[in-house]
């Protein structure tokens, strides 16, 4: 990774767009420390210290921060996430988008027009709903209509603002700038997880157990990156041949290739849809009061993962259970609306292509299909060992979840996985010009 930046900063297209990103997360940074007008901006930092809420918690930590700190960022660009997320659904439900999808170019831009769209009016609902719901507990210094309606323009213009940087880090810098965008929050999270950790396991402790805990966090924390990694890189490559046929006087074709399956088939949006329907109903009932004994506080704490796993109260473990059924029904649901097997196995057909030892059409399809399923079911599996980890040394040791924990460890690799490739892959299109200019 280094000698990759090292090698990028001799070139100076490539440096330039290193640069270009680089300034743009310092504007991200900068903003995320300008207060809202009118906001009390300790409100949300006081709130999760009452309630150690791991739905909220989560959402902070994708905002870099600027959640508890009020800031003009607040919401970040998880509208923006939301709304490519319904968008790519909704490509695949309605017949008109998904054949918008396949004009090419033309039809991207437009479905990336309407997911802007979407992305304000995203950020414009969640805005209303935090300015209204907590405002007259104290979020606002003065709750009326003009506080409201500074707030909510203030958060919303901030949300588009972040979707217009990272268009812009995709056009002039490097990698795919939302990704760079949602790296650079989580990451910002980390110096308060390291203190964290200090706190909990080490401050106050002699030299020698001191060392041994040390020893300990680095060696979870590596093991937890390596097999990210091996998660998001391992792929299955089915190989297919192509006949050879006859066009004019030459014979085309012949050529061997493959269909690469990744293991991790559907990334981290499982663990996303299974995180936000668990919160959902706590994130509601954090905007009334409720009494701490009653049955609706007991079952919101059961689908809260900051309790389970504690020793005190196994029975809210049962949460875990639900939680590790709807990754494993969204994995297998998102991989199906992304992966037609069917059409693969068309497309391969009228191309001349076919699996070795497997007939063209529907065994092909079938073919694919089971092989799709093992795959998702070892990805899935993988996902579940993250996820549970960091959830079951902050249920044993009670401490707060962290930034570089499960959902928010394989965006982090996922994303420097693919912006180191993306630096690769323009250092070579760079070196191939130069070779032709010679």
């Amino acid at each position: 990774m280094l000698k990759t930046l090292q090698n990028a900063f001799k070139i100076k297209e490539i440096r330039e767009k290193l640069l270009y990103t680089f300034f743009m997360l310092i504007v991200i940074r900068i903003g995320s420390q300008l207060p809202i007008p009118g906001v009390q901006t300790t409100f949300f930092k006081e709130l999760f210290e009452r309630q150690s809420n791991d739905a909220f918690g989560f959402i902070n930590t994708i905002t870099g921060g600027s959640l508890t700190n009020m800031s003009v960022f607040a919401l970040s660009i998880t509208p923006y996430i939301t709304s490519s997320i319904i968008m790519q659904l909704l490509t695949i439900a309605i017949p008109k988008l998904e054949e918008m999808q396949r004009e090419g170019e033309d039809g991207r831009k437009k479905i990336a027009e309407y997911t802007r769209y979407l992305t304000v009016g995203l950020a414009l609902m969640q805005s209303v709903a935090m300015s209204v719901g907590f405002g007259g507990r104290g979020l606002l210094l003065n709750f009326n209509a003009m506080s409201v309606i500074v707030a909510v323009a203030t958060m919303t213009a901030g949300s588009a603002m972040l979707m217009w940087i990272g268009e812009r880090i995709t056009e002039h810098g490097v990698g795919n700038g939302i990704s760079i965008v949602l790296l650079f929050n989580i990451i910002s999270s980390m110096p308060n997880d390291m203190i964290t950790l200090y706190e909990r396991f080490l401050s106050g402790k002699i030299v020698a157990v001191q060392v041994v805990s040390a020893i300990i966090i680095i060696a979870v924390i590596l093991a937890m990156v390596v097999f990210v990694i091996i998660l998001q890189d391992g792929e299955r490559r089915i190989p297919v041949q192509y006949s050879k046929k006859m066009q004019g006087r030459k014979m085309v074709g012949g050529q061997s290739t493959n269909i690469p399956l990744k293991v991790n088939t559907a990334g981290v949006i499982p663990v996303i849809f299974a995180s936000s329907l668990m919160s959902f109903p706590v994130v509601i009932a954090g905007f009334f009061p409720m009494d701490p004994s009653s049955i609706g506080a007991k079952i919101l704490m059961v689908l809260r993962s900051d309790s389970w796993f504690r020793p005190e109260m196994p029975f809210y473990s049962i949460g875990m259970v639900v939680y590790v059924a709807l990754i494993i029904v969204f994995a297998y649901f998102y991989t199906s609306i992304t992966f037609n097997p069917l059409e693969v196995a068309n497309n391969m057909k009228k191309s001349g292509g076919f699996i070795p030892g497997i007939r063209p059409g529907k065994p092909t399809s079938d073919y694919l299909n089971n092989i799709l399923n093992y795959i998702v079911l070892i990805g899935v599996c993988g996902l579940i060992v993250v996820c549970l980890i960091p959830i079951i040394i902050s249920g044993l040791f009670t401490v707060n979840q962290l930034s570089f924990g499960g959902t928010s460890l394989i965006i982090i690799v996922g994303v420097v996985l693919e912006t180191i490739k993306a630096v690769e892959s323009q250092m070579l299109v760079r070196n191939y010009k130069g070779f032709l200019n010679d």
